[in-house]
């Protein structure tokens, strides 16, 4: 049954109220962002208590899902069993969409005219379609390099002691772009390191499942950063404030400021360094973190999960 997006709670009693009595069950599709942000408190705990306590993952993504957060504890001895996680969108079709340029070459530009063509056949190139990977950059839609992502963190603090999990597809180029943050943190770890390709061969071609993993992860990360705006991070931020009470650490990067920083070719180490971290501050989510009305509950729990949750 198909639904408008953003519907109201009298969409639902008046459109899709009378079909469930009548079938019994209905499948909503598409199903993401089908109730609108502002509901009744009441009906936002439900949200959470649906997402957060009520659906589980099936047994063999939890199963493998447990093994790996385990084992990810266990080789993060230097740090007590604590690790930072980076869920990092450098994959081959996430750079086409973003149209931008990293090492411009010619092989590079081939291969990506090549993806956005598989992908999606022709928008790139309809009338009156601009593609300016310069202004893409300055306003922050380029995806984060792994030697970006790697420098970001290790200004913040993170020295090479860190055990850092990378969540991700299938790295762009992943021979050269992966090698300088494996240098910069020798501990880092993947879905493809801490499971055998034994335990994976049963969630080999569905991205979804493997996502799973990489989700739960990342879950019980001491520090999550987010390098990319999508349903991933946005719906793991809310669900570690929840799981914590509040208390979680994601920090989101304004990428607009950092490229300021990357792109400075006289910028001093000691100088960068006092840039990322001011940012730190003023992009880590650490707290509660009050919602707005119109903001999503996926995001900031706060107050109608967490607050009624303690009251109960």
């Amino acid at each position: 049954m198909r639904t408008k997006a953003f519907s109201s709670p009298s969409y639902y009693v008046q459109n899709v109220l009378p079909k469930l009595l009548e079938l019994r069950a209905v499948r909503i599709a598409p199903f993401s962002s089908r109730l609108a942000h502002s509901v009744p408190s009441n009906m936002q705990m439900l949200r959470c208590l649906a997402n957060y306590e009520a659906l589980r993952f099936s047994e063999p993504i939890k199963n493998l899902a447990g093994n790996m957060v385990d084992r990810m504890i266990k080789r993060s001895f230097l740090t007590g069993g604590e690790y930072v996680s980076v869920h990092l969108r450098f994959e081959e079709d996430m750079v086409a969409f973003s149209c931008c340029t990293y090492d411009g070459g010619w092989k590079e530009n081939v291969a990506m005219e090549n993806a956005r063509e598989r992908s999606w056949r022709g928008k790139f190139h309809r009338p009156g379609r601009v593609i300016n990977p310069e202004a893409n950059r300055r306003n922050g839609r380029c995806p984060l390099t792994p030697l970006e992502v790697g420098m970001m963190l290790r200004a913040m603090g993170f020295d090479n002691t860190t055990s850092l999990y990378v969540a991700s597809g299938k790295i762009y180029n992943a021979k050269k772009y992966i090698a300088p943050l494996r240098q910069l943190f020798p501990l880092l770890q993947t879905k493809e390191t801490l499971a055998t390709p034994e335990e994976l061969a049963q969630f080999k071609g569905h991205s979804s499942r493997l996502a799973a993993l990489d989700y739960s992860v990342c879950l019980h990360s001491e520090v999550f950063l987010m390098t990319q705006g999508s349903n991933f991070p946005h719906f793991l931020m809310g669900h570690r404030r929840y799981l914590y009470g509040g208390h979680a650490k994601t920090i989101k990067p304004d990428k607009r400021k950092l490229v300021l920083l990357f792109d400075n070719p006289n910028i001093r180490w000691d100088r960068f360094k006092c840039h990322m971290q001011d940012i730190c501050r003023h992009s880590e989510m650490k707290g509660f973190g009050l919602r707005k009305p119109h903001e999503s509950i996926y995001n900031l729990p706060m107050p109608d999960c967490l607050c009624q949750q303690s009251e109960a």
